[in-house]
């Protein structure tokens, strides 16, 4: 099924659209802009498509999602210019603005902007339910595929298992190729990072009898305290079909981010049109329920576009003066 056409679909059918047509760009904006996101078959490619069909309709800009290797590379992308917008997850976009990013070591990502909160991506694993494998400690010397390299599970699981002094040999991929390698045997578990639910996990649950679960909490709490840039998640009962109990596991929040030359006009009407348009997006993928102005604070890493700040302020908010970059 083709995804343009059901977000066409859904974005004339959200009844919160403001207004009743795009309003023109300014001289100044870009024509085109380019949204980062992840591999096909995650909740990224699916989100970033809503978004920049969003921005096209109400902004008459020619807004693109564009499939790449996730947030350790989305950052750098925005970074340098490449892509205007980048989801991310907060630890790699905190790292890539140290100048740690596994991307571009020592590059200190300092024009980076915070645009607007999504939702919290919780970490997972699924194998299928033959393997025995059911927590954490039975991945030992198991094949994981993480997910892209450059993605949120590609970058933070490796970190995890290691915390937790689990071995493991590690593969590489897309999600649904991850899904395919794991249903013909060729790895044993997948260990992901991605917003729920995740797409191909959904799959899975009706293409084989597989396992899903989490972190225990004494792993819960070894981890956030060797990583802060984690909190803990439940993953409620029910989200998956067969998983009618609740999984406890870690996440880190998502935010729009984007480059400090990006026209602060068009960083305040991108932001108002986004978060504005809070019933559309909970339409295009069911985790932005928590994409709303009020979760502006979890983002304490990344200094927020004036134009951005400019919206948020307005909505009601006290965005410090110290949060704001120039």
């Amino acid at each position: 099924m083709n995804i343009t056409k059901i977000l066409k679909g859904v974005l004339a059918s959200a009844v919160l659209l403001a207004g009743s047509g795009p309003l023109l760009a300014d001289n100044d904006w870009p024509s085109d802009i380019k949204i980062g996101t992840a591999s096909q078959g995650g909740s990224y490619s699916i989100i970033g498509s809503g978004i920049a069909s969003l921005i096209s309709d109400q902004l008459g800009i020619n807004a693109s999602a564009e499939i790449t290797g996730g947030p350790v590379q989305n950052v750098t992308m925005v970074e340098t210019g490449d892509h205007q917008i980048a989801l991310a997850t907060l630890g790699p976009a905190k790292a890539a603005w140290d100048g740690q990013s596994t991307l571009a070591p020592g590059m200190e990502h300092k024009n980076l902007r915070a645009l607007f909160p999504m939702y919290v991506t919780p970490f997972q694993v699924i194998t299928l339910r033959k393997s025995g494998i059911e927590t954490v400690a039975d991945l030992e010397g198991k094949r994981i595929n993480f997910g892209p390299a450059t993605g949120t599970g590609g970058t933070y699981w490796p970190l995890i298992l290691d915390t937790l002094g689990v071995s493991y040999s590690e593969r590489f991929s897309g999600g649904s190729d991850a899904a395919g390698q794991l249903t013909d045997g060729l790895i044993d578990a997948i260990a992901f990072a991605g917003g729920v639910p995740v797409p191909f996990f959904s799959q899975l649950t009706v293409e084989a009898d597989v396992l899903m679960f989490g972190l225990i909490e004494d792993e819960r709490q070894t981890v956030m305290a060797e990583m802060p840039v984690f909190a803990p998640f439940n993953i409620v009962g029910g989200t998956y079909q067969g998983h009618d109990y609740d999984q406890e596991t870690v996440g880190m929040w998502n935010f729009a981010i984007t480059n400090r030359e990006m026209p602060e006009d068009m960083a305040y009407e991108i932001t108002k049109t986004v978060l504005t348009n809070h019933e559309y997006m909970t339409q295009v993928h069911s985790v932005m329920k928590d994409m709303l102005a009020d979760n502006w604070e979890a983002n304490q890493v990344i200094p927020y576009h004036p134009g951005a700040a400019r919206y948020l302020r307005e909505a009601g908010f006290e965005i410090p003066d110290e949060l704001i970059g120039q």
